[in-house]
């Protein structure tokens, strides 16, 4: 009966198209008001259509809706009133597959309107045609941006198909913000020039005119300077035979790469079509290893002891006494100013180990010989000379708000607040312009829920937390307010480089929907949110991001046991599927499971790249805490002591990095019965200080050991073993891990079911 069904619904459909081409063939209004045409139309309106309107995000200020709709065919076209809207119009016809010229007579008309502000735009679809009238460049872009969202869904896959339809109405909108940025870390994780333009692609369609890129930091340098190649061309890769130091995955092979000033100068322009500006980072004078691992000039001069990392220096902040670091920084920011439109350069200021400068007597005489009295001072003495550096060559400093603790900077500096709302709130009442971007809101490598992939360290939040977001919720007073250039989101790349970088799919996990409850706080100019109402429009948003081919993050399944009986339901209309353990084959969802032992199933959502969290019922995720000891070939740190993780739910530390042969060893006070059993080095959130290569072996006496498995990102888990478990020993096959120390923490074990 389905395939009936389907066939008959078919030709249906393929008759009301025949009807609808015949009838607009005939009587049709053309877009100039011409009479009625009697051969292939362009354009035509039905104006007792019940169409209803698209939910638009973000949601526009005025919207005027007659309840008719107008048809486009192919032979439809698109002007353009002035040269500079070329690009825009190009833009447009790249989704919809239709000519463009500049004049005044398209079906589809783009012009300015100096009436508007800048970014504000006027969308009138009648009877006339199409008009989108913008204040500037950016505003016509958001007209647009509107427009497709009033298209079929499948604009965004570039498969849409004539004739399409949409409803008449007239918009009228501009944005809260004018600055709705995104910072993306490409530095910690290579992501290639096309990912990241593809990328730029998804933020256009949100309306986010802001790219931040991430281009330096500890673990590589991405961008080519040509007076200095070899920051780029040595520090760009990381692993196998780089010098740089690999972290956070891909351990075994030289890996990375790095944007040619052709590169990135294609990426600027692809994004200023998109009404993206592209603002670089060149983090200073901390999160600075890879260059000074290139460069270990740049460093203090003190003795430093780097046995217990083999040899290696981890020291990471350049010196803020040395004449000769100021000209080299000076080579390099000329290149970046120059390569970059953008008014502002971000040169970092965040997270330096002062303790560097403490041990430098050059830095303590410079100090002294200046009337400092702490580091902090010195730190604002070295970003003030880097923002003369920015002046030379006519740029702006922006930086993270712990530069501003030493003094004032500059008055044109802009400070981006990351640590948290107090730092944002502290820089707006010191008069700075602040992006307010605070952790707990707006960085999404963040958890999304508590047995999720990502940083704790901020908050674990999904996108209702970031559409609660409101500066007067949060304490910012009128004042205050008044100095908020903007908002921030912001994805820090650790974790991406061992979830497969290879593809886009795990950003987009991170960053949506987050990411569209984000556009829709920094464009609407409204503090009364409706969370329900808000959902219910996103989860309509999401056949658009589908067809984007976006892997979005799609809420938990909700499951309920009840009268013997597991129940699993979705209100996002996705699929959901389940698995039963111990044989975990995913199967579809389709009725109530009839179990007595509902601890053994988890469910999934999914729709399209789409995929939701596991959810189960509670007991399923229950652990147990047995007794164990911590042995090691190595000794544990004095701060971070073996019984630290002993007691679970801490960290411990060795004193050291691993060697060749060093083992770590969990032995259980009684045999422990279980049906999963995870070990690991490192942080709990993080695969760093870790054994980087090695394997597990398994003792059921305590005393002999067979080997089950190669450690992954230092952590193994142990399926179903056949008999209780008494000694659990992981072994580094590596030496070192670029640091000081491995971490150690406490087994996860899973109770039998």
């Amino acid at each position: 009966m389905r395939g009936v069904s389907t066939l008959f619904y078919c030709i249906m459909r393929k008759l009301r198209y025949i009807a609808l081409s015949l009838l607009l063939a005939i009587t049709v209004v053309g877009c100039s008001g011409n009479a009625p045409q009697t051969k292939v139309f362009k354009y035509g309106v039905n104006e007792t259509a019940d169409m209803p309107m698209p939910d638009i995000i973000p949601t526009p200020r005025n919207v005027i809706h007659s309840g008719g709709s107008c048809y486009v065919n192919a032979t439809a076209d698109i002007t353009y009133a002035t040269a500079s809207l070329k690009p825009v119009a190009e833009y447009l016809a790249s989704y919809v597959t239709l000519s463009f010229s500049e004049g005044e007579d398209g079906i589809i008309h783009l012009a300015y309107d100096s009436t508007l502000d800048g970014e504000e735009y006027h969308l009138v679809i009648n009877s006339q045609g199409i008009h989108i009238a913008g204040g500037d460049y950016g505003g016509v872009i958001n007209g647009i941006t509107t427009l497709f969202q009033l298209m079929p869904a499948n604009l965004y896959a570039e498969t849409l198909t004539f004739p399409f339809e949409m409803p008449l109405c007239e918009i009228s909108d501009a944005p809260r913000y004018g600055y709705r940025g995104f910072m993306l870390d490409v530095c910690r994780t290579w992501m290639p020039k096309e990912a990241v333009m593809e990328y730029i692609d998804i933020l256009a369609h949100h309306k986010i005119n802001t790219l931040r890129l991430h281009l330096t930091d500890d673990e590589a340098w991405r961008i080519e300077i040509e007076s200095h190649p070899e920051l780029a061309q040595e520090g760009g890769f990381r692993g196998g035979d780089a010098k740089i130091w690999p972290r956070y995955g891909k351990w075994n092979e030289r890996w990375g790469g790095y944007y040619t000033k052709a590169d990135m100068r294609e990426i600027i322009e692809y994004a200023a079509v998109r009404n993206i500006e592209v603002i670089p980072e060149i983090d200073l004078p901390g999160h600075s290893l890879c260059i000074a691992t290139l460069h270990p000039e740049i460093l203090c001069d003190y003795e430093v002891n780097t046995s217990r990392a083999f040899g290696y220096d981890t020291r990471s902040a350049f010196c803020a006494s040395k004449e000769d670091n100021y000209l080299l920084l000076d080579d390099i920011l000329r290149e970046v100013c120059e390569l970059f439109p953008s008014r502002y350069i971000h040169i970092g200021g965040d997270e330096v180990d002062m303790s560097q400068w403490r041990r430098c007597p050059d830095c303590n005489a410079l100090m002294q010989k200046r009337g400092m009295t702490t580091t902090v001072e010195l730190q604002q003495y070295f970003m003030s000379r880097v923002a003369e550096i920015l002046a030379r060559y006519d740029k702006l400093p922006a930086v993270w708000n712990e530069a501003i603790e030493g003094g004032k900077l500059t008055a044109e500096t802009r400070v981006y607040g990351w640590e948290g709302v107090k730092e944002c709130r502290a820089s707006a009442a010191e008069g700075y312009s602040t992006v307010v971007m605070p952790g707990e809101y707006f960085y999404f490598d963040m958890k999304q829920s508590a047995r999720e992939t990502g940083h704790d360290w901020a908050a674990i939040f999904d996108w209702s937390k970031v559409y609660g977001f409101t500066p007067k919720g949060v304490g910012f007073t009128s004042a205050e307010e008044q100095n908020i250039h903007g908002l921030e989101a912001s994805f820090f790349s650790e974790l991406y480089a061992s979830n497969a970088p290879e593809t886009l799919d795990f950003l987009h996990y991170q960053t949506f929907p987050r990411m569209v409850a984000f556009a829709e706080i920094a464009w609407v100019d409204s503090d009364n949110r409706d969370k329900a109402e808000f959902y219910k429009r996103m989860v309509a948003h999401y056949e658009r991001l589908d067809a984007m081919g976006v892997a979005y993050r799609l809420m938990p399944p909700t499951v309920k046991y009840e009268n013997g009986k597991l129940i699993a339901s979705t209100d996002d209309g996705a699929d959901v599927y389940y698995m039963c353990e111990p044989e975990n084959v995913e199967t579809i969802y389709s009725e109530p499971i009839s179990t007595s032992n509902p601890a053994r199933y988890t469910f999934v959502s999914r729709r399209g790249k789409a995929k939701s969290p596991i959810s189960a019922v509670s007991s399923h995720f229950k652990t147990l805490t047995p007794k164990f000891d911590i042995t090691s070939s190595m000794s544990d740190s004095e701060r971070f002591s073996f019984d630290k993780a002993e007691g679970y739910g801490r960290l411990a530390r060795t004193s050291r990095a691993a060697d060749v042969d060093d083992w770590v060893m969990f032995t259980f006070e009684t045999p422990v019965k279980c049906r999963r059993m995870v070990v690991a080095t490192g942080n709990f959130q993080l695969p760093r200080y870790i054994f980087e290569n090695g394997y597990v072996e398994v003792s059921y006496d305590g005393a002999t050991f067979e080997c089950v498995g190669e450690l992954e990102c230092g952590k193994y888990t142990i399926e179903y073993p056949e008999c209780p478990i008494k000694a659990v020993r992981m072994v580094c096959t590596s030496r070192g891990n670029g640091a000081e120390w491995v971490s150690i923490q406490p087994p996860t074990i899973y109770p039998l079911l």
